[in-house]
């Protein structure tokens, strides 16, 4: 049993989950039972009871045993229709995908591959190999590759995968079958990583186990050897920073793979001596560093046999084929880091400010729960996470500690963020830089300098000036970006590109309490890298602009003002004055366990907030059950503020508006007073997964590598993509994309999460919902906001961060995918904003998103079943809509349905629900809509059962009359 509910809890399984379902048909089944034993009391009557004719005696038995099915029918639809109509609307959904479109979707698997992995160094042009060349591929992950992520962003098992071994072979590379078959015999499959008991072992071969044949006949195959290394992280799977903590099995018996307090991202003895060894036999070799995490690959310098590396993150199903053209030279790499990689990732400003920290003194306003995967109840108190090092995140801190002499860059950063390399070579030039109505308009020149035809990428930046000790301002931001058409050698495409010169303001939390450009000379560069400038002009700012509430930037609906005050809580951050001098007390680690008074007595959760201490009294009760004859349908394409929606929402119970945002994991239901169609909603965001039915397009590249291509046209065709399929599969709402950054190179979800770069990664995922949109097919973004850690996440994770650093840093992909994108839908995230958990942060929800940002649309919470302190009755109070949770329990049901306050609140979220559906696929007027299967064939039953019942009792009367008779 220990062995099956541990299976259960890898495959994602929650076991409270099962408890849960099999809790809510206890009614049902008391019901029957009830019935049964009833029955059964009245046989043992009979059967001692010699007074009773025998006529009389097969009358009881015979209505007895029609009793029992009739309370089992009766039981049958009180579960169908009750607590597990949703679950059986999933599970019997139908749809599948064409396969002209999977055709499609995995050539555009392999193009985004093609774009997005990066060629990090080539030393000697090493690469390209010319096709039929022989090649020996060293290391275990060789023939354990990594495809992609695990949890919401693991690819199908069930579609065919393109192996890393597949894709040169595709490619016309040779490799060598004794050293994978070697490979192969030590270990079978990659350690299961999972959800729980996390297994983090890295199988490699001890040098000792190669023998000189082998290495022999390496040496007489190919003179070119390639050696991949891979790490993997995954949902609920930060990478360890001690692996001396963690669950890892050593290769060797004689010496352990990681010294205590040595990190996962970090090389073990077992990959440094194959690497050794490789170097010591082949003057000619090749790197793969097959992961989404920056992992320290010092260990290259220290090794001039190494000419070549190539990252290459989770591919996809396909998307190998492209790491075999790109070492064949069939295609030109054009990919440019989405990160930064540094030598030594223990001195990065975040590092002492990642894992666990937990409250001391918080006791009070934790809670009793059992472990997210079973287990006995126990005290779960608040814990926190410290993000000191405010705007300074990725290359913004190693570009800004450089330019103030905090750091050598040269020996801090190894591959800078936006590196990438090709086989040709491009010069750039900035024709001209003009500025019209608050618009910027740069137009590039590139040219292809070198021998073959290739792409490169355009890269803006902006070096603003700076008072020390004044606005933190970093010296390198990325403002925008292109990608050009493959150019021929010796030939030119000139890119135009535009950004709003407002986009260069900086938020200034410390006095103004808005966005401000302050006046003087904004550098504006078009760069190599984030550290390498190509040519540059100068924008000059005469006099400084507060974006006030009198002077909202032109893309806010309402000024972007201070929200975020409460989420500091007086926290050290890093800062630029006086040349970073407060470094070392800024990013020291947590020396101070305890939450403020102050924090603890506004900290809310489902165990101490009661709706009645928070309805306003002035609150006045809706209409509700009205009959007003209107239909949700005819307010497809009608405006937020239609007079019409209240005529609609009058129309819907309180039961129905409960029922409607309690029950929306992987769906809206239907509701009949409005005619509200059902929806159903699925997975991602590196495919469009429908957990319930089993149908499920192919596994894309990591959102990394989709990043790494700097081409927004490949993003939105991505987005396309998936809502083409999505269509397909009668699928109308898709969790994705993953719009947190990359804090931290140790976050276990950065495969599904673009960049550090909020740029970057805002202006690819609106892309990418836009793309998904063009289908109907409402993209949520998530995980909203500042989920950029796994450990404690679900467990009250308060997240300290400045204002500024939320604004410019966290929030800003959601703000470009929100109105660039025209975002519709919203996955919040679990973790609390400062002591205010994101679900339910009024400032975040309703403040920022549907204030200054405009939004329309609904929100949904994450999996509402992986916590105990979620409450839905404080969610739709703050801006949240939906609970993602597909049957009944406690907290996803409102506990006030009689309040006004409660009610009104209820309304608001309804109408976001349906704005958001009706103005989707499924309100088309070409989509065909259908009723589940079940609930046919339940109607079915029924009729036929009620037939049965009739058949049986006639003929029961008439055997009963006959046996009366004689």
């Amino acid at each position: 049993m220990n062995t099956l509910l541990l299976t259960l809890a890898n495959m994602g399984v929650n076991l409270d989950d099962v408890a849960d379902v099999v809790n809510n048909c206890i009614p049902q089944l008391i019901f029957f039972g009830v019935v049964v034993a009833a029955a059964i009391i009245v046989l043992i009557a009979m059967a001692v009871n010699k007074k009773l004719a025998k006529p009389t005696k097969f009358m009881v038995r015979a209505q007895s045993g029609l009793a029992v099915l009739l309370a089992f029918g009766i039981m049958l639809n009180l579960v169908a229709f009750g607590p597990m109509s949703t679950m059986l609307d999933l599970v019997t959904g139908n749809g599948t995908i064409t396969e002209e479109s999977s055709d499609e979707a995995n050539a555009l698997c392999t193009e985004i591959a093609e774009e997005g992995i990066v060629l990090l160094q080539n030393d000697d042009n090493e690469l390209p190999l010319a096709s039929g060349s022989n090649l020996n591929v060293f290391g275990w992950a060789s023939v354990g590759p990594v495809y992609g992520g695990t949890g919401a962003g693991a690819i199908s098992a069930d579609r065919p995968t393109v192996s890393l071994l597949d894709g040169l072979h595709n490619a016309g590379i040779n490799t060598n079958t004794e050293l994978s078959d070697f490979y192969t015999a030590y270990c079978a499959e990659r350690p299961a990583l999972g959800y729980s008991n996390h297994n983090w072992t890295l199988p490699e071969p001890t040098a000792a186990s190669y023998t000189q044949e082998l290495i022999d006949n390496a040496k007489s195959f190919s003179d070119t050897a390639m050696v991949v290394i891979s790490r993997v992280g995954g949902e609920f799977a930060d990478l360890p920073t001690d692996m001396s903590t963690v669950n890892y099995t050593d290769n060797s018996t004689e010496y352990k793979d990681f010294e205590d307090g040595q990190h996962y991202l970090s090389l073990s003895k077992t990959e440094r001596d194959m690497v050794d060894l490789v170097c010591s036999n082949f003057d000619n070799v090749v790197l793969v560093y097959n992961a989404a995490n920056t992992m320290e690959l010092g260990f290259v310098n220290d090794h001039p046999q190494i000419k070549s590396v190539i990252w290459c993150p989770g591919t996809g199903q396909t998307g190998f084929n492209a790491l075999g053209e790109i070492v064949a030279g069939e295609v030109n790499p054009s990919g440019h880091s989405a990160d930064t990689f540094v030598y030594d990732l223990t001195a990065a400003p975040y590092f002492n400010n990642i894992g666990s920290f937990t409250y001391t003194n918080a006791d009070s306003v934790g809670y009793e729960s059992a472990s997210l995967f079973g287990g006995d109840p126990a005290l779960v108190p608040p814990h926190f996470v410290n993000y000191v090092e405010g705007i300074y995140v990725g290359y913004k801190f190693y570009e800004t500690a450089a330019a103030e002499g905090l750091i050598d860059y040269d020996k801090t950063v190894q591959y800078p963020f936006g590196h990438g390399l090709s086989y040709t070579t491009f010069t750039q030039k900035i024709d001209s830089m003009t500025e019209a109505d608050g618009t910027i308009t740069l137009d590039v020149t590139v040219t292809n300098t070198g021998s073959v035809a290739g792409k490169d990428a355009v890269q803006v930046y902006f070096n603003p000036p700076y008072t020390d000790g004044g606005i933190e301002k970093a010296s390198a931001n990325l403002v925008t970006f292109g990608k050009t058409d493959s150019i021929e050698p010796g030939a030119s495409q000139t890119l135009t590109l535009t950004f709003n010169t407002e986009d260069m303001a900086s938020f200034d939390s410390k006095d103004k309490g808005c966005y401000v450009l302050e006046e003087g000379d904004y550098i504006i560069s078009i760069n190599e890298d984030s550290h390498t400038v190509l040519d540059s002009k100068t924008y000059n700012v005469a006099s400084t602009i507060v974006y006030d509430e009198s002077n909202p930037r032109s893309t806010d609906a309402e000024a972007a003002t201070t929200k975020f005050d409460f989420a500091d809580d007086k926290l050290v951050t890093l800062s630029r004055a006086d040349h970073f001098a407060n470094y070392a007390e800024a990013v020291a680690a947590p020396s101070d366990y305890t939450m403020s008074e102050e924090s603890m007595n506004t900290l809310y959760n489902d165990h101490n907030w009661t709706p009645e201490d928070h309805n306003d009294p002035n609150d006045e009760m809706p209409v509700t059950g009205a009959n007003n004859g209107l239909k949700l349908a005819d307010l497809r394409g009608a405006d937020y503020d239609d007079e019409r929606w209240d005529t609609l929402l009058d129309q819907m119970t309180v039961t129905e508006m409960d029922d409607l945002i309690a029950l929306g994991g992987y769906q809206t239901k239907a509701e009949a007073s409005v005619d509200k169609y059902a929806t159903i909603d699925c997975d991602g965001p590196a495919a469009i997964n429908n957990n319930f039915t089993g149908v499920s397009s192919i596994g894309f590249p990591s959102e990394i590598i989709i990043a790494s291509t700097f081409n927004t046209d490949l993003a939105r065709r991505y987005g396309e993509s998936i809502g083409r399929m999505a269509s397909e599969m009668n699928v109308t709402g898709w969790y994705a994309p993953a719009m947190n950054g990359h804090r931290s190179a140790f976050d276990g979800r950065n495969f599904e999460y673009y960049s550090e770069d909020s740029v970057l990664a805002g202006y690819i995922g609106a892309s990418s919902i836009a793309g998904a949109q063009s289908y109907g097919v409402y993209a949520y973004m998530k995980h909203f906001a500042l989920n950029d850690q796994q450990i404690n996440q679900s467990e009250m994770l308060c997240t300290w961060a400045d204002e500024q650093a939320i604004r410019e840093i966290y929030l800003r992909p959601f703000e470009i995918s929100a109105k660039v994108g025209g975002c519709k839908a919203v996955m919040s995230s679990w973790n609390y904003i400062g002591n205010q958990w994101a679900g339910a942060c009024n400032a975040l929800l309703n403040g920022v998103l549907r204030g200054e940002w405009g939004f329309r649309g609904m929100v949904i919470t994450d999996g509402f079943h992986f916590t105990d302190y979620m409450d839905s009755d404080i969610a739709i109070r703050n801006g949240c809509d939906l609970m993602l949770k597909n049957y009944d329990v406690a907290t996803n049901h409102l506990t006030d349905t009689t309040s006004a306050t409660s009610v009104k609140a209820m309304r608001q979220a309804c109408k976001n629900i349906m704005y958001t559906v009706v103005n989707s696929r499924v309100y088309d007027p070409a989509n065909t809509v259908s009723t589940p299967i079940w609930r046919t064939a339940m109607i079915v039953v029924d009729v036929l059962l009620a037939v049965l019942l009739v058949v049986l009792e006639v003929l029961t009367f008439k055997s009963y009359k006959k046996k009366k008779a004689q």
